[in-house]
């Protein structure tokens, strides 16, 4: 097992990556009909005649999910967990079943928190990468990081 990573162990430059994992069709459907029930992700020929996707798309909530689990194998473990502070997430193109998924984390900025000395805030862009090297998600992120405890 990997050691926790505390606050310290983050510097602007710092890189993670991770994957492929492949998207599956039928995950695709299932993922939708549960959460995200349009067309365009529940039946591949419907979205066939979508103006936008032009073929099946996956939902990009069902992005984001593989996405975080793509984050916790690329940045192991971080001591208190992966905690969300707020970010923007954007979608730049579809997933579409088959592709190849990867996540190249890049660490941007370190922040020690003024009123709370046991913590900070790291802001990463999550670029989610598929088989082409193309952008299908890009969230820049806050992440709250505990310091080391001292001793």
């Amino acid at each position: 097992m990997n050691e926790a990573l505390y606050l310290e162990d983050f510097t602007p430059g710092r890189r993670f990556t991770a994957g492929p994992v492949t998207v599956d069709a039928a995950e695709v459907i299932d993922f939708a009909r549960r959460y995200d029930p349009q067309p365009f992700h529940t039946d591949p020929e419907a979205a066939k005649a979508h103006p936008l996707f032009q073929g099946h798309a996956a939902s990009g909530w069902h992005t984001a999910a593989m996405t975080m689990r793509l984050v916790t194998e690329a940045m192991g473990t971080i001591a208190g967990g992966i905690i969300g502070g707020g970010g923007d997430l954007q979608w730049p193109r579809p997933t579409r079943p088959g592709d190849r998924l990867s996540v190249d984390i890049e660490v941007l900025e370190v922040l020690p928190s003024r009123s709370r000395p046991d913590r900070g805030a790291v802001l990463t862009r999550n670029r989610t990468l598929n088989q082409h090297g193309e952008e299908v998600q890009v969230f820049t992120v806050r992440i709250v990081v505990p310091r080391r405890p001292a001793g």
